[in-house]
């Protein structure tokens, strides 16, 4: 029992953790003008990271409750059965389906219900220009339907252990807070391997993007098959950075 709260306790924390170093990693390394997609915002950095903090504190809260509902102790089977590298890909694979799903959906839907927009969803695209620490900067119902419950389901119906979801939710986070750095830079994985990367998200963010890329965080699937992809083309511009030219 004590390895299990542990295991509870680890899959709820690190993933916060791992958010921090890598905002941090886009935040020490100056401007990044050369490589970022554009350029003005309408919400502060201070106001960004104490919302997030604020939604980090609410969701860890839930997660060891939701944890302890839930259970999933390997779904059954032995502990060298669930921690091996087969099943752990299996539940990976499973669980990003799952989350691309839910999160297409409720996204889409919190773009074209008016009230849902005014109220909830608007509060994120406050950042014209993601930040990467404002990965989550949302509005706590917003955080509660898109984390807290996509998280749940992912976590369940893929019956991946608490270790486990420790790997899948440091790995979703490092890809959400990519996908909100703003910037593009050479050699970065996420980019080579996912059509779902930093500019397709950008294009979403920008003003006359939101009825476009509803997708995240991984493919860019239900974008295509439900006609909401916009291509786009990556420019540089003559004052430094890229622009990301939709087509």
């Amino acid at each position: 029992m004590a390895l299990a709260i542990s295991d509870e306790l680890l899959a709820t924390f690190v993933p916060i953790v791992v958010y921090w170093i890598y905002s941090a990693f886009y935040m020490s390394f100056g401007s990044f003008d050369n490589y970022r997609l554009h350029s003005k915002n309408l919400v502060s950095k201070a106001n960004v990271i104490k919302n997030v903090l604020f939604q980090q504190t609410i969701q860890s809260t839930l997660a060891i409750v939701l944890y302890r509902v839930i259970g999933n102790e390997g779904g059954g089977a032995s502990k060298s059965q669930s921690n091996s590298i087969t099943v752990m890909a299996g539940q990976f694979i499973i669980a990003m389906f799952v989350s691309d799903t839910w999160q297409y959906f409720m996204h889409r839907y919190f773009h074209h219900n008016k009230f849902l927009y005014r109220h909830f969803h608007s509060h994120h695209h406050k950042l014209v220009v993601p930040y990467a620490f404002g990965a989550i900067y949302n509005h706590p119902l917003e955080a509660f339907v898109f984390d807290i419950i996509g998280g749940a389901l992912s976590y369940s119906i893929s019956g991946m252990s608490p270790r486990t979801s420790m790997y899948f939710f440091s790995f979703v986070t490092i890809k959400s807070v990519d996908d909100h750095c703003g910037v593009w830079l050479p050699g970065n994985l996420f980019h080579i391997f996912f059509n779902n990367n930093s500019a397709y998200h950008d294009v979403h963010h920008y003003l006359y993007g939101g009825k476009y890329n509803f997708s995240q965080p991984f493919f860019v699937m239900w974008d295509r098959i439900m006609g909401t992809y916009m291509p786009y083309s990556l420019e540089k511009r003559a004052e430094g950075g890229f622009e990301a030219k939709t087509y």
